[in-house]
């Protein structure tokens, strides 16, 4: 069973910036996909980004411009970059892993069989 662990989340101001991790546990990012998720109190989990194995980032469009995911491979961490922080963005964060293709697909939640246990981000004044 493969684990990985988000970190990040927290009290932001509308219009600061965060940086959510996604750590491995026991293995290496560097042949698998990564995708990032949240759900907020009483909705839908949604995906938000993805990023292939081979670096190939995807966007949900309500996040485009907003958001950035990467890789760094020497630290076995995938990241999520928010920019510009606004109250909708509150949620808890999931980064999930699985084999997957040069192509992710943002809001393919099943295509993921390892999971994180969620970090939260709260923006408000």
């Amino acid at each position: 069973q493969l684990q990985v662990a988000e970190s990040g989340g927290g009290l932001v101001q509308p219009g600061g910036s965060l940086t959510l991790s996604c750590a491995a546990n026991g293995f290496t990012f560097e042949t698998y996909g990564v995708g990032w998720f949240r759900q907020a109190p009483g909705k839908e989990r949604e995906g938000v980004s993805c990023i292939s194995w081979t670096g190939n980032p995807n966007y949900a469009d309500s996040v485009k411009g907003r958001f950035t995911i990467s890789r760094n491979e020497a630290k076995n961490m995938v990241y999520l970059r928010i920019n510009t922080l606004i109250p909708e963005d509150t949620a808890v964060y999931y980064c999930a892993t699985d084999f997957g293709p040069t192509r992710c697909n943002v809001q393919a939640s099943t295509e993921y069989r390892w999971w994180g246990q969620g970090t939260q981000v709260t923006v408000s004044t």
